[in-house]
């Protein structure tokens, strides 16, 4: 069978294999050395040289073990060690696909290049084992420095190295490695053509400029199948006060903004026979849409589509248990309870089968928030952000919750950071509803009134930013505004809390004294005043 030049470079994964051996991407986009048996290795070896083909079990015996007898339960275990290494951070199944009775066959997409590529070779050749250019897959150019100073180069660098780390951070991304983007650097390469080299969908290119005490930087997101230009990004022009900080919110507003508009055009794509990725990526799409009841329905519906094809997916569990506990907490069931109880047992699974995944863990902070256990909630909220800086949409959750175990003063800049690094984002209402929440119960009044009409303003149908506005306006003397603002609360809201005191007091958490004395004081008394009646 065909064998692997002794210097060629395959990438895959997030990981690499040459000469030396496998490698892996860390979180910086560097590649470090895995740690893998010789044999497991040369199983590898034999599985990625046949191009997405089937290998009996003969033929890799032959090529591992040549000339010598070996039972079935040696390749068994090799492959035990591979899938081990490999698939360990997949929530998509193992990359390596057993045929029953008859052999294997190496299944993710790979991009294979020459280990030191002349100044005129082509960077890359693409290899699809069997299936498309990945979904979400995508290639980070080298940033051109515009600069008049050729010393701001490594600027420009810096930013295409920590936005092709924090790209690969977008569940089911593939983002090329910086090193093979790199190849790229100075060359008047068309995007079409780099899509079909490396095997991507799409192709980010941008420029930074830094004159005196100001830098720009511009990106756009390129369709490498068609060349067509899908998205860019605002201009970023600031002034230089601490220029790595700068760099660091300029590159994770561009990803998360990527994020958004990454996963649309991917769910807008036609599929003849949608599958599992086809309804999650849908659903992904649906649920990045400002909350209303239609939304909620669209997104479940397309996440239990694909929990039907694949009942073990993690991630259909998971995002269904995210969509299914944000129903609840944004006052859009009917059924709260039935609600809470599918989305606790679909976390359980989840984080059975994939304990270490972030989503998952996201996921559970959920559940946990909508069944009031806000200090057990808060360590999952940081485990999602420690594995994703960019994850603004747990900076909120997790900023609520520490208002509800007494740390208020904490809550404000928690989603104040939110709103810097998505200043656009389709859930900015209930971030401005946050704040305002605050500021009532502080009793700021006036402000607390100008952050929640700014979330009504943002999204009309959010029962919860009426009921404090109604309070608010009533502690402001505004009678007539209020009364309109709580009879808004009592008609968006399905679960009928707005009718009295008592029923919203039920409906939450004041176990610690100082914040249920805020509450009181200030929420409650506006709605008594309000016409809320106590029970």
């Amino acid at each position: 069978m065909e064998s692997l030049a002794t210097r060629e470079i395959f990438l895959f994964e997030g990981f690499r294999l040459d000469q030396r051996g496998l490698f892996r991407r860390d979180e910086r986009g560097m590649f470090i050395p895995v740690a893998i048996g010789a044999r497991a290795l040369d199983v590898l070896r034999v599985l990625i040289a046949a191009r997405g083909e089937l290998v009996s079990k003969d033929e890799i015996r032959a090529a591992v073990w040549p000339g010598i007898v070996v039972e079935d339960n040696n390749l068994t275990v090799q492959m035990s060690s591979l899938r081990r290494i490999l698939d360990q951070e997949s929530a998509e199944g193992s990359c390596i696909q057993t045929v029953a009775g008859r052999g294997y066959r190496f299944i993710p997409t790979m991009t294979q290049r020459a280990a030191d590529p002349g100044p005129d070779s082509a960077a890359a050749s693409s290899i699809v084992g069997g299936r498309p250019r990945p979904r979400l897959s995508i290639a980070v150019l080298p940033f051109s420095n515009l600069s008049d100073d050729p010393e701001q180069e490594y600027y420009a660098d810096g930013i295409t190295d920590d936005l092709t780390t924090d790209l690969s951070r977008i569940a089911g991304s593939f983002v090329i490695a910086h090193s093979t983007a790199f190849t790229y650097k100075g060359k008047a390469v068309a995007a079409k053509q780099i899509g079909g080299e490396l095997s991507v969908r799409y192709v980010l290119e941008g420029s930074v400029r830094r004159s005196g005490n100001r830098v720009r930087v511009n990106a756009q997101l390129i369709d490498a199948e068609t060349d067509a230009h899908l998205w860019a990004a605002e201009r970023f022009d600031h002034d230089i006060d601490d220029l790595f900080a700068l760099q660091d919110e300029i590159t994770s507003r561009i990803a998360i903004e990527l994020n958004l508009e990454l996963v649309s055009a991917e769910a807008a794509r036609q599929a003849d026979h949608p599958d599992v990725l086809d309804y999650i990526l849908q659903g992904r799409a649906a649920h990045s849409k400002p909350p209303t009841p239609d939304k909620y329905i669209d997104a479940i519906s397309l996440f239990e589509r694909a929990l039907a094809l694949d009942p073990r997916s993690v991630e259909a569990q998971s995002r269904l248990a995210i969509e299914l506990t944000a129903r609840v907490l944004d006052q859009m069931s009917a059924s709260p309870a039935a609600h809470i109880a599918r989305a606790e047992g679909l976390v359980g699974q989840a984080l059975k089968a994939a304990p270490r995944s972030p989503l998952a863990h996201f996921a559970k902070g959920q559940v946990l928030r909508v069944q009031r256990r806000y200090a057990e909630a808060i360590p999952e909220y940081e485990a999602a952000i420690t594995f994703n800086r960019n994850w603004v949409h747990a900076l909120g959750p997790l900023a609520e919750c520490k208002l509800f175990t007494g740390s208020i003063d904490e809550t404000i800049p928690l989603v104040e950071r939110a709103i810097r690094l998505s200043p656009r984002d389709p859930f900015i209402a209930i971030w401005y509803f946050r704040i305002g929440r605050v500021h009532l119960l502080q009793s700021r009044t006036d402000e607390a009134i100008v952050w929640l009409e700014k979330a009504r303003g943002a999204n009309a149908e959010l029962p919860y930013v009426h009921s404090d506005l109604a309070s608010a306006y009533a502690l402001r003397g505004e009678a007539e505004r209020s009364a309109v603002e709580l009879a808004e609360s009592r008609r968006l809201c399905l679960d009928g809390r707005y009718s009295s005191i008592f029923r919203l007091q039920a409906n939450g958490c004041y176990r610690i004294p100082k914040i249920r004395a805020l509450y009181e004081t200030t929420l409650f008394t506006g709605l008594r005043k309000a016409g809320m009646p106590e029970e």
